[in-house]
């Protein structure tokens, strides 16, 4: 903790209108906590000054939770930047938002630090960067590839342009199937739940260090599931290419988070019906995985073309730009992936099913290897953060300023 005495500087100097310089050898958390980086110190710089306005406390979960600290070490930092929805509301309300020499602005810094802790957590390391800054043209490579591999299997067996019936089973055997996306798929798990658990690790101590509760853990769920902090903090929608309020990226983002998760369903469905009922797919509705699956594929479908059109036009201050590969390849992932499970769907019983399916698996083989390491972390890692600020929100305030 800062001493009085450096806080009291601080203070002066911000009411004499300077920018406070941070070191950022001073602000790594621990003995042996790696250096801070200039993306990290430029949020702590930034906070300083949004502690000491307190203007946007309301809008969203990070002030209420800024509010309780007096500096910003390193894990402060990833905490609250993962805790930021980018709604964008707090930028256009700051009086000290660029062109103002003190350029506060917060969406910006956090989305800078939020893409480097999906690095920074990644298991293994090595793959952390491999999707960073070519993030659509990995993505769309990777599903191309795959497909094109799968295309030449089968052309192999003589079959790409004349499938036998609508058995998806008598292209690629059911055991062969799971032989090949059992693997990635666990991958993908293992991976996101080792990175996020690094990450937790991390933040509990610097958020009261106390057990997750039912109440606190029941208030986060609700926050994810209802996309609580992209209503602007006043419920009239988020920012986007302007000042304007718009619930556009909230509805898109509903859309593809339950139509992602109605698409697992689907298959998770399946899976019971397969392994449990001894009913081999196809299935043909109104049976419940086909229910499950053409709905929420619709669903994604709609969700990922409204993202995309939202990610051309937002405004380049509402985010960090090296980003927009990794948040358009795994956007275009999950809309090849929706449309290409509908298209297949219709293929059945027609010469194109075998094409189809292959570009289907390779979609979806692409879609698992690349979860961990692209924008789907920030999901993962953005729940991690609601549950521990719903945590230490519950704990008496550690500088004495009362509850929240």
């Amino acid at each position: 903790m800062q001493s009085l005495e450096s806080l009291a500087r601080d203070a002066q100097a911000l009411a004499r209108g300077e920018v406070i310089a941070f070191s950022p050898a001073a602000m790594g958390h621990g003995a042996g906590a790696a250096p801070t980086t200039a993306a990290e110190a430029e949020v702590a710089r930034q906070l300083q000054i949004c502690n000491a306005c307190r203007y946007c406390e309301g809008f969203c979960a990070v002030f209420p939770a800024m509010m309780r600290r007096l500096e910003f070490p390193k894990a402060d930092v990833h905490f609250l930047a993962n805790l930021c929805h980018n709604c964008g509301a707090c930028l256009h309300a700051c009086q000290y938002a660029p062109p103002h020499e003190f350029a506060v602005n917060i969406p910006q810094a956090m989305a800078t630090v939020r893409g480097q802790t999906y690095h920074d957590y990644a298991w293994p390391p090595a793959l952390g960067s491999l999707y960073r800054h070519n993030g659509l043209t990995v993505s769309l490579a990777l599903a191309g590839g795959l497909a094109l591999f799968l295309l030449l299997a089968v052309a192999l067996k003589g079959t790409l342009w004349s499938a036998p019936g609508s058995d998806f089973y008598a292209i690629f055997p059911h055991n062969l199937l799971v032989g090949l996306f059992a693997p990635v798929f666990l991958f993908a798990v293992v991976a996101l739940g080792l990175g996020v658990r690094r990450f937790w690790c991390d933040v509990s101590p610097v958020t009261s260090g106390a057990p997750l509760s039912p109440p606190a853990t029941a208030e986060a769920a609700s926050a994810v599931l209802r996309l609580k902090y992209l209503d602007g903090g006043h419920g009239q929608g988020c920012n986007n290419e302007d000042d304007a309020y718009t619930q556009a990226r909230r509805r898109c983002h509903h859309l593809t988070f339950y139509g992602f998760l109605l698409c697992f369903a689907a298959t998770s469905v399946a899976t019971l019906y397969h392994y449990v009922l001894d009913l081999p797919a196809p299935y043909e509705l109104p049976s419940l995985p086909k229910l499950l699956g053409v709905v929420g594929g619709i669903s994604l479908a709609l969700g990922t073309a409204g993202l995309w059109r939202l990610n051309l036009r937002r405004h380049p201050l509402q985010g960090d730009a090296t980003q927009k590969p990794m948040d358009r390849g795994f956007i275009a992932l999950l809309f090849l992936t929706s449309t290409s499970g509908l298209a297949l769907w219709l293929a059945r019983g027609t010469p194109a099913l075998a094409l189809m399916l292959c570009l289907h698996l390779g979609a979806v083989m692409a879609l698992f290897a690349t979860l961990p390491y692209g924008k789907f972390a920030h999901g993962i890692f953005r729940t991690a953060a609601l549950l521990r600020h719903a945590v230490e929100k519950r704990q008496p305030s550690p500088i004495g300023l009362g509850a929240d």
